[in-house]
């Protein structure tokens, strides 16, 4: 089923296309700021009546009179306002006929893509050998929920999660794994202070920091004592990585894992087909590649580093084998890396190079999804006290801690096992939604008060909002899986009309956030959607009235209740009947 944005687009386009004889229209139909200009608006006429160089009042004139000849049975009626916007009211009928094929088949209240792609999300990826902090929140979270609603709709998802597990650090570590005498099966716990151990001696000791350079090459080039050493600190590290994508409830497995190490037999054929393609120079020792479009403050030219000149290789020779990889052997249409705004750069460059270099085909959508820093309150990256970096575990155990605490004041009444089930689930909740909920390119302050609220836009609110429904239909002896029909003879109150007009508007916003990948446009839609309920439940009373109104109300409950549900499960977060 097509979504009600798209359908309109379809049919307000194809009469703009008759009328102006252009191949590409755009009838940029947006839903209605206010009940006043409709339910939909079509704004289109204005940017193509500036290419014909004709009045567009006219123009909206002539397409309200095909649209109103061609009498959609979605469309009540339409209306021509200010220089040439079409106002749009739907049809009460429609919806209904919408609404009533939802009920039966919840499934469809997200419709699935128009033509289904393979689209590869790379997310996640923290560096491995300590453990995983708050830096690794935002990155992962948005790409899990990137990647759920893509294959919602019914795409190929390939997730990659290209852990740092080669490198530099890993020289350093073996190096001081080896002149420490420690033992290779170290605790995680105690990995942490050896990781800062290593890391000070790296810093402080130049000398060390050389072994270090030179252990990276003995790793990279398949030396045996330094793999097995290597695979000392990586199965640690993993298995605790696991441990924490299960506890924030995120899709990613082991079989979801393509390190950096699994590039590195293709990484001197990277440097081959560079140098083939007569795109590698020489730059102090170091071997570059030099693009005229990325240029210095100064006006020289920026290098993108290939090989060092001790022969080790860099994240761009990595990055550009991975292209190589996603593009030529998992087919991918679209290619997605949910990195921190801090490497656009770097990506700039790896995309420009793949592309020149023939890494990457033109049918290949390769984008950098970016995102900010989550801040503490003193405006600084979030940190704790003492200035350490947080454990995302920590965070997590803390937020659980808070919600348990929060349940247990609002209802003492709930037994011990279920009050933790509950502050399990809101806790995790809180953390995600607080992120998912914040435009994801700019940086956002955490706050405990905020997020744990049931006030405001936050996760307790909208999960309360979903409880609440669920209790009024088991009061009248419904569920939220209970199959009930919206009736066809029955008026509507504004608030009604609101409701199921909002609970029909999940498909086409997930839609939306499918195509530019802002999760804060479904997390917007969640809250406006909770509110229109709220407003539905004091205006239209369900005990007391009529049998075919309470009918109609109780289905759009269950309507809403399962746009809530639906939505938040796109967002990685789990619904309670009760809280």
């Amino acid at each position: 089923m097509h979504t009600i944005k798209r359908t309109l687009t379809h049919l307000i386009g194809a009469e703009l296309t008759a009328l102006t004889g252009l191949d590409e229209v755009n009838p940029n139909v947006i839903t209605a700021s206010k009940p006043e200009f409709g339910d939909y608006q079509a704004n289109g006429v204005m940017a193509l009546a500036k290419r014909l160089g004709r009045n567009p009042r006219e123009l909206g004139a002539e397409l309200l009179a095909r649209l109103e000849a061609a009498d959609s049975p979605l469309v009540a009626r339409y209306e021509l306002a200010g220089p040439g916007f079409i106002n749009i009211h739907l049809s009460v009928e429609a919806l209904r006929m919408r609404a009533n094929a939802l009920l039966e088949n919840p499934s469809l209240l997200i419709s699935t893509a128009e033509s289904p792609m393979t689209i590869v999300v790379d997310y996640s990826s923290p560096n491995l050998a300590k453990e995983m902090h708050v830096g690794h929140l935002r990155g992962t979270i948005i790409g899990d929920s990137i990647a759920r609603i893509l294959e919602r709709q019914g795409h190929r998802v390939i997730r990659q999660n290209h852990v740092g597990d080669w490198g530099t650090q890993f020289g350093m570590l073996i190096t001081f794994m080896r002149e420490s005498s420690a033992e290779a099966g170290i605790a995680l716990a105690d990995l942490e202070g050896f990781y800062r151990a290593a890391k000070q001696r790296f810093d402080e000791d130049s000398d060390f920091a050389a072994r270090a350079r030179e252990s990276v090459v003995k790793l990279q080039s398949g030396d045996p004592e330094y793999l097995e050493a290597w695979r000392s600190f990586i199965d640690t590290s993993l298995t605790h990585c696991q441990a924490v994508y299960d506890k924030l409830n995120v899709t990613l497995s082991m079989d979801d894992l393509k390190a950096e190490s699994f590039y590195n037999p293709q990484l001197a054929s990277v440097v081959t087909r560079l140098e083939d393609a007569g795109l590698l120079q020489e730059s102090d020792g170091a071997r570059c590649v030099f693009l005229d479009e990325f240029v210095g403050k100064d006006g020289d030219p920026l290098p993108v580093i290939i090989q060092k000149t001790d022969g080790g290789f860099l994240y761009a020779t990595t990055d550009l084998a991975a292209v190589d990889y996603r593009c030529h052997e998992l087919n991918a249409d679209r290619s997605l890396y949910v990195v921190d705004a801090r490497q656009s750069l770097h990506f700039q460059q790896v995309f420009a190079v793949a592309a020149a270099a023939g890494f990457s085909e033109s049918s290949i959508s390769l984008e950098h999804i970016s995102y900010g820093t989550m801040m503490g309150s003193d405006g600084k990256p979030f940190k704790t006290r003492s200035g350490d970096v947080v454990k995302l575990v920590d965070l997590l155990d803390e937020a659980v801690s808070r919600a348990y605490e929060l349940v247990s004041m609002k209802n003492p009444d709930i037994e011990e096992a279920e009050r933790r089930k509950i502050a399990q689930a809101v806790g995790i909740a809180s953390v995600k939604y607080a992120d998912l909920s914040k435009n994801r390119t700019s940086d956002y302050l955490f706050d405990w008060g905020s997020m744990l609220s049931f006030e405001g836009n936050t996760a307790p609110y909208l999960m309360y909002a979903y409880a609440r429904i669920a209790t009024l239909l088991a009061k009248q002896g419904h569920s939220t899986q209970t199959v009930s029909l919206l009736p066809t003879v029955s008026s509507m109150t504004p608030e009604e009309s609101a409701l199921l007009l909002k609970s029909l508007q999940l498909a086409e916003t997930v839609e939306a956030v499918a195509l530019d990948c802002f999760p804060n446009t479904l997390s917007t839609y969640l809250y406006e959607l909770a509110g229109t309920f709220m407003r539905f439940y004091e205006a239209c009373p369900i005990q007391g009235a009529d049998e075919i109104t309470r009918a109609q109300r109780l289905s759009l409950c269950v309507l809403a209740s399962e746009a809530l549900k639906q939505g938040l499960n796109l967002l990685g977060i789990e619904t309670l009947e009760r809280m």
